[in-house]
């Protein structure tokens, strides 16, 4: 028998939910709400400490709460603060940052900075990931059965150019495709990527003058064009192949290079370690002002990019493979270590071989706030000072933050 419950709402977390308390005085969680709002809500999911929800109607809405700019607002999983001002969303990722740092942390009053906008909070995306639903329509997962898909008629995140073309693309139903992805580069460039398990080529007809990749675990294959793309940062030109990572907001992507110049402090003579380096983006602006770049990175497309975007550079090293294999091995001094993991954080023997190296200065580069904050705990018992923290709005309209902190020895 399904359980409705009226919950009057307090606290918008990371994940994008709004918790409030139920009568037995567990939290409850529920997404597309806001703080100050009382809410009717169907509990999907109970625990002994807490209870997770749907929406079935507001009550009583804040006086924050605006119309959403999509009609896929609250089905799709992609978006979570479309129903709030933008410089609200600022200030609820400010506050949730440094949350995060002292609930977790146990880190008291955090050097957060104040959060560095997005110069647009639509149509920032050089990067979108699609699923396809049972007929082959391209669709994003749902916010409230993750198994499912969710065809779209629009999305307001991706670049123009990729939102020109994508509502052309169609499939066969059961076409065997994981994730259909596109992305934009330099000179309007485009790159339709298709992911599958199986190495069969997915048939597609394209009119469109772009380039075509069909991904697998072994192999990338061409199937129109390049299996790469170039993405202008700051003036300078990246090749980023298919398989490869690179920042999805561009603009952003170039604010966060700035940040690093300007607060990491370094000099004609420092060796910086740059670490989960990718396609170079952070490397290539360090290269002309240090002695040496050490990079280290796992995905062998992205040290292919690395070679080629840092290739005028002679003072440049790079060792291909998982860093918390390398890391504990690698016999160097570095004055600066830049670290950017994945959302999982720091593995435990990358932490112990930081502290083991000891630069003087370490930037990370964070795009998860709770594993940041379990990370710095280890970091500052192990010596290290938590300078500042800025958060950057790369990804406006949802729940994700992402930060730059500098511990200093």
């Amino acid at each position: 028998m399904e359980k409705i419950v009226e919950l009057p709402l307090t606290t918008l977390t990371y994940g994008g939910e709004a918790m409030g308390r139920l009568p037995d005085g567990r939290a409850a969680f529920v997404p597309f709400c806001l703080p100050g709002e009382t809410v009717r809500a169907r509990i999907v999911f109970e625990r002994k400490n807490y209870a997770r929800a749907e929406l079935v109607e507001v009550l009583k809405p804040s006086p924050e709460r605006i119309t959403p700019r999509c009609q896929h607002f609250g089905t799709c999983g992609g978006c979570h603060y479309q129903n709030l001002a933008y410089a609200a969303q600022l200030e609820a990722k400010e506050t949730i940052l440094r949350d995060q740092l002292v609930r977790i942390g146990k880190i008291q009053d955090p050097p957060v900075k104040t959060i560095v906008a997005a110069p647009d909070e639509w149509h920032y995306r050089n990067h979108v990931q699609f699923h396809l639903d049972e007929s082959g329509k391209l669709g994003f997962i749902s916010a409230n059965h993750p198994e499912a898909v969710i065809p779209i008629n629009e999305c307001f995140l991706p670049e123009a150019g990729m939102n020109a073309l994508w509502p052309t693309l169609e499939f066969e139903a059961g076409a065997p495709v994981e994730r259909v992805s596109l992305r934009a580069g330099l000179n309007d460039d485009l790159m339709l990527t298709l992911e599958s398990d199986e190495v069969e080529t997915p048939e597609l007809e394209l009119e469109a003058d772009i380039s075509v990749v069909h991904l697998t675990e072994a192999d990338a294959v061409v199937l129109a064009g390049d299996d790469h793309l170039f993405i202008e940062v700051l003036g300078r030109p990246f090749k980023v192949s298919a398989a490869s990572f690179f920042q999805v907001n561009t603009q952003m992507a170039g604010k966060m290079v700035e940040h690093l110049l300007e607060n990491l402090p370094v000099s004609p003579s420092s060796i910086l370690l740059d670490i989960y380096c990718g396609a170079g983006l952070f490397s290539a602006f360090f290269a002309p002002k240090v002695a040496k770049v050490i990079g280290i990175e796992a995905a062998p497309s992205s040290c292919e990019d690395f070679a080629v975007n840092l290739d005028e550079f002679e003072n440049v090293e790079l060792y291909e493979g998982l860093a918390e294999e390398i890391l504990p091995h690698l016999e160097t001094y570095a004055d600066i270590a830049v670290v950017d993991p994945p959302r999982a954080g720091l593995d435990k023997n990358i932490l112990d071989a930081l502290l083991k190296l000891k630069p003087e200065t370490l930037a990370y580069v964070s795009c998860d706030p709770s594993t940041l904050a379990r990370d710095a705990a280890r970091l500052t018992a192990g010596g290290y000072r938590l300078k500042q923290v800025t958060p950057f709005d790369l990804f406006p309209q949802t729940y994700h933050i992402e930060s730059i902190s500098i511990f200093e020895l």
